[in-house]
């Protein structure tokens, strides 16, 4: 016969075993000991160069582990590899969500891509969580509340490039190669708000390509023959080396704008010959591992020290490493932030929270910050020209 004892504890027990199992249904993806976190990256095919962040990434989830993880939790960072197609990208994120479990998507990368699973994550209310695309697409908290991207936006990238055009070109002749989806066109649309009433006096030549294209070869020639003396070029790393390139071989010689996400040295301009790439400009957020001002930078010495242990002999001089280190830096203060509260609505509660949050790999003056209806967290960059061996800042630091 059990006694009064033995009933009130039995009775606690009934009580407290559904609000645990509640709290567990409440926080998918999270243990006691575990943080489980999704991820789709092209490590193959034709944008494979950017399969260098989710590889950074999964090294810096191991740093955090070997120092005890985040109160008390261990990250199991899982990324699964999408091939920058859509299709796939909707198979492996429906995988990691339906299979795996995960808490939360963080950094998925494409424009293309996280378009193809943006509806499916806000539908399930997963949090899509630091994007490693620039489309102002990810910044709707009214329609997509579940989603944010991290880096400043294309389109607040091209308005820089436009003022820049107006102010010390303004009878420049400007011809546009971009792909042919909403990551490229981001670009058009920046440079037209940027332009004004202008862009179409000045504009002489829009020309795209498609992830399908072996070159851009036919492109670039067109692209010449229109008398542009400006060009600007939304291109992943593939073809906007081949850009830089072939408008070397053409003998062709505009003042040349890149998208920031196509500026690594070791992924981009080796393959395109540093040479030909000599006055190439583009606006950047993120400190450059081969820019010699950075050698005695406290943030850039962390970074390489996390590189030798946990990378070693990886390319010290592809910012994409850099990236993923950053961004990562930047989920961790979030997770922080949440505490215990790991639920699916505290993460893009606390995402949604962050003030004047200092990244060392960021430049000097630029700062995340979010708040429940401004989802993009960095929205400031600084003009910086490519020497020949070097990314060398200039100007001042611009918000568009």
């Amino acid at each position: 016969m059990l006694n009064r004892r033995t009933l009130l504890q039995t009775a606690a027990a009934a009580t407290v075993l559904p609000a645990l199992h509640a709290r567990a249904a409440e926080m998918p993806g999270v243990t006691a000991t575990e943080i489980k976190i999704g991820n789709t990256n092209p490590h193959s095919g034709p944008a494979s160069a950017y399969g260098a962040i989710a590889n950074a990434e999964s090294a810096f989830f191991k740093m955090l582990n070997d120092q005890g993880g985040i109160n008390g939790r261990k990250i199991n960072f899982i990324s699964l590899d999408d091939g920058y197609s859509p299709p796939r990208t909707v198979q492996q994120t429906r995988k990691l969500v339906e299979q795996d479990g995960v808490a939360f998507m963080f950094n998925g990368l494409g424009t293309p891509t996280q378009t193809a699973v943006r509806g499916y994550l806000n539908a399930h209310k997963v949090p899509q969580l630091f994007l490693a695309t620039g489309a102002e697409k990810w910044a709707d908290p009214k329609h997509f509340p579940w989603t944010m991207g991290w880096q400043p936006s294309y389109q607040t990238e091209s308005i820089i490039y436009a003022k820049y055009i107006l102010k010390e070109k303004p009878d420049a002749k400007i011809a546009v190669l971009y792909q042919n989806d909403d990551f490229g066109k981001d670009y058009l649309i920046g440079l037209k708000r940027g332009l004004g009433d202008k862009y179409h006096k000045m504009v002489v030549k829009e020309v795209s390509y498609e992830t399908t294209d072996p070159t851009i070869d036919s492109q670039a020639v067109s692209l010449q023959s229109s008398g542009a003396n400006v060009l600007v070029t939304g291109a992943t790393p593939k073809w906007a080396a081949q850009t830089i390139r072939k408008i070397a071989e053409l003998n062709w010689h505009p003042l040349h704008f890149m998208t920031n996400v196509s500026i690594s040295v070791g992924s981009v301009l080796k393959p395109a010959g540093l040479e030909n790439a000599k006055g190439l400009i583009t606006a950047a957020y993120g400190k450059d591992p081969t820019d010699k001002r950075w050698e005695n930078d406290a943030g850039m010495k962390d970074w390489r020290a996390f590189m030798a242990k946990y990378m070693p002999g990886a390319d010290l001089t592809d910012i994409n490493h850099v990236y993923g280190y950053g961004v990562s830096l930047t989920l961790v203060q979030v997770l922080k932030q949440c505490g215990h509260d790991l639920s699916r609505a505290s993460v893009m509660k606390q995402a949604a929270s962050l003030k004047d949050l200092e990244i060392p790999t960021l430049l000097p003056g630029i700062k995340v910050n979010t708040s429940a209806t401004d989802f993009h967290p960095l929205s400031a960059m600084q003009l910086e020209r490519w020497t020949g061996t070097t990314w060398d800042l200039f100007g001042e630091v611009i918000t568009a």
